[in-house]
């Protein structure tokens, strides 16, 4: 199908960007090869407890490569590339102190993403486009760290993880020829279309060396980071610093996570203050109605939230404007009168739509059949 291939390249970057700074969080994934080193068996708690209370090092350089295969097989031939989107080799950077540099090399130019412990920086040179976002505020200072939790604590806390997940146990392997252990975390119930959440980390040092995200009844991730290889030692300044041409186009994403100026409420305030007609039924295909507020740097944006844990599904709304949306280019489907375009991959599906000068996006872990049944029930 034609899918992507004529969505814009900066508005696929969006999409892509936030699922490459989640998974930029860790290292990645590497199969242990025979005849490498592993670690002797522990147990979970034991294993986690060692790496919290590893000595830090002073900083980690690594050879790194990133795997995408949200987007469907062939949407993106005869468009412009980008790293983000077709998955790339390329290094990474980080100090002790919080800050770090991950670049991705492909032939249509690199895609950089900086941060420290307040902004976070994309940089994509396909569409030369800057993407900066503000981190939440962090209420302590980060140099008066907390000591390590306990081994019991630790136990508390994976026990309660075990009521709502299947959590693997600590299994030795090796990654990027480093000695590691590797943990599974799948969801037990409401988990949408995830399948799993697969970290692994050295078994020395306590640093991450592998995250990735499965979709269910997938034995290929989805998205992932891995380390091919990695060494510690001091990061220079310039390493985790990189300024983008003067001429790139930016985008302000405001701060991640944050309701900042947005108003909470389950009633009739929330509709009131949105300016325009705010639909939010009680229930969507069966799923009761948990959240309503406005988000955005204006409050306009009105967000609704039906459903619970990883299947829940997000609808956003706001008065339309003139611009012609983020999917104009996906595929149409028909929603009762309305024309609206979506995206389908295999961790969820996306929906974009107007109608009566109201502009919505829905979005859910769900298959592309029930995204657009709430979306034709949202009236």
């Amino acid at each position: 199908m034609r899918l992507l291939r004529t969505l814009p390249t900066r508005s696929l970057v969006l999409l892509a960007a936030v699922a490459a700074i989640v998974a930029a969080g860790g290292t990645a994934i590497a199969v242990a090869r025979g005849g490498e080193p592993t670690p002797p068996p522990k147990p979970l708690a034991q294993a986690v407890h060692d790496a919290l209370t590893a000595p830090e090092p002073d900083g980690v350089t690594a050879r790194v490569r990133f795997t995408n295969r949200l987007f469907p097989s062939g949407a993106l031939e005869g468009r412009v590339g980008s790293a983000l989107l077709s998955g790339a080799s390329g290094r990474l950077w980080l100090t002790n102190d919080g800050r770090g540099r991950l670049e991705l090399q492909s032939t249509a130019g690199d895609v950089q993403i900086v941060w420290n412990r307040r902004t976070v920086t994309l940089y994509d040179a396909s569409s030369n486009s800057v993407y900066r976002a503000e981190l939440p505020a962090r209420k302590a200072d980060p140099r008066d760290k907390a000591p390590a939790p306990s081994l019991a604590r630790i136990g508390d806390f994976l026990d309660h993880l075990a009521k709502h997940t299947t959590v693997s146990s600590a299994d030795p392997t090796n990654v990027a020829g480093r000695p590691a252990y590797r943990v599974s975390v799948s969801p037990k119930q409401r988990g949408g279309l995830l399948g799993s959440i697969q970290l692994a980390w050295d078994a020395a040092r306590g640093v991450p060396l592998r995250a990735a995200i499965y979709a269910r009844r997938s034995s290929k991730p989805v998205l992932a980071l891995e380390a091919t290889e990695i060494s510690f030692g001091p990061v220079s300044a310039g390493d985790v610093q990189v300024l983008p041409p003067g001429g790139a186009r930016t985008t302000d994403l405001g701060t991640l996570g944050s309701g900042r100026g947005g108003r909470h409420d389950r009633g009739q305030p929330v509709r009131k203050a949105a300016g325009f007609p705010l639909t939010a039924p009680a229930t969507l295909i069966g799923l009761r109605r948990q959240d309503v507020r406005l988000v955005g740097q204006d409050s306009k944006t009105g967000l609704v939230v039906y459903g619970e844990g990883l299947g829940a599904i997000v609808v956003a709304e706001h008065k339309a404007d003139a611009s012609g949306g983020q999917l104009g280019g996906l595929p149409a489907v028909p929603l009762n009168g309305a024309t609206g375009h979506e995206l389908v991959t295999p961790l969820g599906t996306v929906i974009e739509w107007r109608r009566d000068g109201v502009s919505y996006v829905l979005a859910g872990s769900v298959p592309a059949a029930t995204a657009e049944a709430a979306a034709r029930a949202l009236r």
